[in-house]
């Protein structure tokens, strides 16, 4: 009964085992990067728009998180594009009309978007 267990056990501690080195090789080079790394600028958080550091009551502009929200619906429209390529000769004409609908639909909603001004960052 063992026997028939012991390839899963095998794959679960070699897959552990790479996890933990893995892990540990990215923290021992990280800290020792950091070390040279002397460069306030660098060392900043940067994706936020603002620094994090200020009073938690500051206010923000709001188009980083609209861009940012865009850019979440427009990637999550695009990820659909994956499945269909890899069933595209198993779906056939009919699904190469409806992606083509689907992507009509995709480019007129960036158009309006873009028109609106949304993705502006001035």
């Amino acid at each position: 009964m063992l026997s028939n267990y012991l390839p899963i056990l095998i794959f679960l501690g070699l897959a552990t085992a790479l996890a933990v080195l893995l892990l540990s090789l990215g923290t021992v080079l990280g800290r020792l990067g950091a070390r040279h790394l002397g460069d306030a600028d660098k060392l900043s958080a940067y994706e936020c728009g603002f620094e994090a550091f200020e009073d938690t009551r500051m206010k923000f502009d709001v188009r980083y998180y609209l861009v940012a929200i865009l850019f979440i619906i427009f990637d999550l429209e695009i990820a659909f594009l994956f499945p269909w390529a890899v069933a595209l000769r198993g779906i056939g004409s009919a699904g190469l009309i409806g992606m083509a609908v689907f992507l009509a639909i995709l480019i007129v909603g960036f158009a309006y978007e873009w028109k609106r001004g949304a993705l502006e960052w001035d």
